[in-house]
């Protein structure tokens, strides 16, 4: 008992007090920066969503849930929330099965040149998607633009499309260069869960005369399942929120048809015509937040309930 306690009441070495201090010292900055600009404006975004205030000024006109029963009744909220939920769907179902059958392909050790055409896939991932956005605006923003001087030229098209001038085209235009954004992203995952299966299972299976088709279907894709549940997660929260790509490419339009619900945050937010409804803007992020937990929450059921039964396997 007196060992143990001599032992808790042993000074810290002055060089351990340094060590210390400087840990405190780097980590300090960051966590003061953590609060300042992460928890600070999550808290007090909940607490305007019970005020109308315009951003400037105290905090006065209390309104309760007024805010939150106006979201409610809101069709353009709505708009918003489907339009963000078909961009989710379409982006999710595009990317995890394209991206799968080429990382089946790229992670194949006879391919010549792999290295080369993951790095290729990876650039979009790397480029700021506002520039992104500003280009493709060139490349199908008008009649001249570059995808339909291509086509007519081909002799696809007779006449030139209006891409972003249409409610139907513009969001298959987003949804495209969505996917094109975030597929190497999507596809380093997928080669991450490749590279992590045990090579022993692949090897008995080639001893048994297992073909590709078979070790496919009954090796690989049972053992990626629990990666795949992940990557799905993984995509689902990224397609929800898009922002940069909506606001440069297409402004939400045409008539609302594109418009998101972070761009209708931000439209309420920093609004330029009129005042900001920085309170209303708060209570439809607050709403959009909850929901992308509650769906959040349900994949990740999806996520543990696969690797258990992976585990069992």
């Amino acid at each position: 008992m007196s060992r143990t306690a001599s032992m808790i009441r042993w000074p810290v070495s002055r060089r351990m007090r340094i060590r210390y201090l400087w840990a405190y010292a780097l980590i300090g900055p960051q966590v003061l920066f953590f609060l300042a600009f992460t928890v600070y404006p999550i808290v007090m975004s909940y607490v305007y969503s019970f005020y109308e205030w315009s951003g400037f000024g105290p905090l006065e006109n209390f309104i309760g849930w007024d805010n939150f029963i106006k979201l409610v009744h809101e069709q353009a909220f709505w708009n918003a929330f489907r339009n963000s939920l078909i961009y989710m769907t379409a982006k999710t179902l595009i990317l995890l099965p394209t991206t799968l059958m080429l990382a089946l392909v790229l992670n194949r050790a006879l391919f010549k040149g792999k290295v080369f055409y993951r790095t290729v896939y990876f650039l979009p991932v790397v480029t700021t998607t506002s520039t992104v956005g500003i280009v493709m605006k060139f490349i199908f923003g008008n009649e001249n633009a570059l995808v339909n001087e291509a086509l007519m030229g081909l002799g696809v098209l007779s006449k030139p499309i209006p891409w972003l001038g249409q409610a139907d085209t513009a969001m298959v235009v987003l949804i495209l260069i969505g996917s094109w954004k975030f597929f190497g992203m999507v596809l380093v995952y997928w080669l991450a869960g490749l590279q992590s299966l045990p090579k022993d299972v692949y090897e008995a299976a080639k001893t048994d005369g297992a073909n590709g088709v078979q070790t496919l279907r009954h090796i690989t894709l049972p053992l990626l399942a629990p990666v795949g549940a992940v990557i799905l997660l993984l995509t689902v929260v990224n397609s929800m929120h898009v922002f940069d790509l909506v606001k440069t490419l297409t402004g939400g339009g045409p008539f609302y048809a594109t418009e998101t619900v972070d761009l209708y945050i931000y439209n309420f937010a920093f609004s330029t015509s009129g005042f900001p409804q920085i309170g209303y803007a708060s209570a439809a992020g607050i709403v959009f937040g909850v929901a992308i937990f509650i769906l959040t929450a349900l994949l990740g059921l999806l996520v543990k309930s696969l690797q258990q039964a992976g585990g069992r396997g």
